[in-house]
């Protein structure tokens, strides 16, 4: 079961869905963009606002704050090569659509498809990166194929995003070479906590391979009620969104061949009513970095998200629903080794590949 959480770091995935994954040009164009407040309607905001390398690509706050405060907490952008579902509520299923959402957003960066375009043609230095990496010009493109573009380029630079190697990946190899390392590599707490991590405390049913995560969603007993008293209806609510999206794998902007995109995991999504209220299950790697947690940032710290999972209550979920939680009932020094294990998967901060 340990042996199965590695190796670190996975080879690259290329999105097939995306041409520009892996272009070197693009990929020096959508870390630009990232970071170029141009990309705002109003010139105020960055990519890296909300994104910030002092914050492991996330924000250290428990919600996004972007034109307000909005409603989930801002997720690390790490290890996002491979994955099938993108946003809490896995509203995409591809990086490129989902980088699209928050220039749309009122909220966040506040633009649409036409002002965007605008934005690259008037801007000299947009528009010959803009042509350098597309082969168009932007004045020759759609306003939504110049959106789409953007995106692109933006998810080309983020799947370069990984996560370096941590003590954990250390152990994990030496014990898949049948060999030990050092208590000042690896404690004996943090043992400890990794056995009943994969053990009886089932954590890893649910952030499992190396990616520490099923890509998958889940009720973690967090009330679905967002703060003005709604209700946010999590993976519900993002299969709609999915279904209703022009960026699917399996969509016109998709350059994915349709022999392939009609095997995507989205075309076999059945909505129900259990889907309330689950979330999707975020890596666990570099999480001591990335508090507060939770996809409302409910939880601010590693030891209170120990203590949520060993005093889960059964109350919060559906009648039918979850069942794969159950409270740990850990005692002090149970509570202290599962932290401990936790901090192992925490190493340097976030890189991009070459």
């Amino acid at each position: 079961m340990i042996i199965a959480h590695g190796p670190w770091p996975p080879a690259p995935d290329p999105d097939i869905s995306n041409r520009f994954s892996g272009d070197d040009d693009a990929i020096r164009f959508g870390r630009a963009l990232f970071h170029d407040a141009r990309l705002s309607a109003d010139g105020s905001m960055q990519c890296a606002t909300c994104h910030e390398a002092r914050h492991a690509m996330g924000d250290g706050k428990p919600r996004a704050l972007g034109r307000r405060e909005l409603d989930r907490n801002t997720p690390a952008l790490a290890n996002l090569s491979g994955r099938r579902w993108f946003g809490w509520d896995g509203r995409s299923d591809n990086l490129w659509a989902q980088s699209i959402h928050p220039i749309l957003n009122p909220d966040e960066l506040a633009q649409d498809e036409n002002s965007l375009a605008r934005r690259i043609i008037e801007e000299a230095d947009l528009a010959r990166t803009y042509l350098e990496v597309t082969g168009r010009s932007p004045v020759d493109d759609p306003p939504r194929e110049v959106l789409v573009n953007i995106a692109k380029s933006l998810a080309a630079w983020q799947e370069t995003l990984v996560t370096p190697r941590t003590a954990f990946d250390r152990f994990r190899d030496a014990l898949a070479e049948d060999r030990d390392v050092p208590d000042n590599v690896f404690s004996r707490s943090a043992r400890r906590g990794l056995k009943l991590f994969v053990g009886e405390g089932r954590c890893s049913l649910c952030h499992f391979g190396p990616n520490f995560s099923n890509d998958e969603f889940h009720h973690a007993g967090v009330p679905h009620f967002t703060r003005n008293g709604s209700v946010d209806p999590g993976r519900h609510g993002g299969i709609g969104k999915y279904r209703a999206s022009p960026y699917r794998r399996t969509g016109k902007f998709s350059d994915e061949d349709p022999e392939s995109a009609a095997r995507a995991p989205g075309n076999f999504v059945v909505r129900s009513h259990d889907d309330w209220g689950r979330f999707r299950v975020p890596s666990l790697r570099n999480v001591a970095a990335t508090a507060p947690y939770m996809h409302d940032g409910s939880v601010a710290d590693l030891p209170a998200v120990v203590r949520h999972y060993d005093e889960i209550n059964m109350n919060l979920f559906h009648e039918d629903g979850e069942s794969l939680l159950r409270p740990l009932g850990l005692d002090a020094t149970g509570r202290a080794d599962l932290e401990a294990f936790l901090r192992t998967l925490t190493g340097d901060p976030v890189t991009a590949t070459p």
